[in-house]
C-alpha cells in the first residue's frame, strides 16, 4: 500500500510545478526555463563564485555549466577569474543580464499576487502561513550533519559563535580560560568527534565528544544559530552524537550547562538525561546532566 505521507507530498509537488510555470520552456513568458531563469536570479547584482551557485542550488558541475554557458551565450552572463583568486571562477550579470532579471522579478511579484488575489482574506493568511511553516519545514529537511575536523572553518565559526553567545547571555560574560578546555586534539579521532549541521554549505550548529575509555563520554560545545532553531537541529545532533558514542562502545554520556541556556536545558531533558550531582569543576556550570545509553 502507498504511504499516504509520499502521496501528499507528490500531489502537493505536482500542484506547485504546474501553478508556477516550471513544466514551461519560456518561464514567466520570457524566453528561458525555470532553471536559467532561478540562476540570474541567484547570481544576483553583485555576482557570485560558480563553486557557490552549484552548492547553493544543490546542481551537478556539468548542468551548471551548460546553464552558464547559455546565460553566456544569450549575453546575460560573463564567466571570470576572481579577482583574489584566479583559481575560482565568478559569474556576473552583463547590463543585458540585470535587465531580464529585473523583468524576472517584476513578473514573480505578478505570479505571486496571482495565486493569492482568488482568495478572501482569512485564506490568503492561511496560505501565507502555511508556505513560511513549508518553507521552514523544508529547509529542516535539507541540513545535513557530517563529520568535521576541529580546524575545519566550518567548526572554527560554529565554535566562535558558540562563544560570542555564551559571552553575551551570562550575566558575568564568557572567559574560555576558565571554563574546562576542549582543544583539537581533544576533538579529533580517536580521542574525540565534532559533528556539524549545515545547509547549502552554511554551518548552522555544531556539538562534540571526548571520549575517556571506560569512563562516561562528555557532550562538548553544543549549539545551534539562533535563526536555525526551532528547526530540530539540535535534537539532530544530540541524537547523532549519541549514535557516534554508542558505535565507540560508550555507555553513559555526560555533559553539563548553565541555567541561562534555558533552551539547552529543555532539550536535555525532553531527550532523556537526568540531572546529577556536579562531576566536574566547570566554572560555568549550573545543571549537570547524565544519560545512559542503550546496550
Amino acid at each position: 500500500m502507498r504511504d499516504p505521507q509520499v502521496a501528499q507530498v507528490r500531489r502537493f509537488n505536482r500542484a506547485v510545478t504546474q501553478r508556477v510555470g516550471a513544466l514551461h520552456d519560456r518561464y514567466l513568458a520570457r524566453d528561458l526555463p525555470l532553471g536559467a531563469a532561478r540562476l540570474l536570479w541567484e547570481i544576483g547584482p553583485d555576482g557570485a563564485e560558480v563553486r557557490s551557485l552549484r552548492t547553493r542550488l544543490g546542481l551537478d558541475a556539468g548542468y551548471l555549466s551548460r546553464l552558464l554557458r547559455d546565460l553566456e551565450r544569450r549575453g546575460f552572463v560573463r564567466v571570470e577569474p576572481s579577482s583574489g583568486d584566479a583559481r575560482i571562477r565568478v559569474a556576473r550579470l552583463t547590463r543585458a543580464g540585470r535587465a531580464e532579471r529585473t523583468v524576472l522579478d517584476r513578473r514573480s511579484d505578478e505570479l505571486a499576487t496571482s495565486l493569492l488575489a482568488p482568495l478572501d482574506d482569512v485564506r490568503r493568511e492561511r496560505l501565507v502561513t502555511a508556505m513560511g511553516e513549508v518553507e521552514r519545514l523544508l529547509r529542516a529537511a535539507l541540513v545535513t550533519v557530517e563529520r568535521r575536523d576541529p580546524a575545519h572553518p566550518h567548526v572554527r565559526t560554529c565554535f566562535a559563535s558558540y562563544a560570542a553567545e555564551l559571552d553575551a547571555r551570562f550575566d558575568a560574560g564568557f572567559d574560555a580560560a576558565r571554563s574546562l578546555p576542549a582543544s583539537d586534539e581533544e576533538l579529533r579521532p580517536p580521542a574525540g568527534v565534532v559533528l556539524v549541521a549545515s545547509l547549502d554549505d552554511v554551518p548552522l550548529g555544531c556539538g562534540a565528544l571526548k571520549f575517556h575509555g571506560a569512563d562516561p563520554t562528555e557532550v562538548k560545545r553544543m549549539w545551534v544559530d539562533p535563526d536555525a532553531r526551532g528547526l530540530g537541529i539540535g535534537r539532530r545532533l544530540l541524537t547523532a552524537l549519541e549514535a557516534e558514542a554508542i558505535a565507540r562502545g560508550s555507555s553513559v554520556l555526560r555533559l553539563e550547562t548553565n541555567r541561562a541556556l534555558t533552551e539547552a536545558v529543555a532539550l536535555y531533558g525532553s531527550a532523556g538525561y537526568r540531572e546529577v550531582a556536579p562531576f566536574s569543576d566547570e566554572a560555568y556550570a549550573d545543571h549537570w546532566f547524565e544519560k545512559r545509553l542503550p546496550g
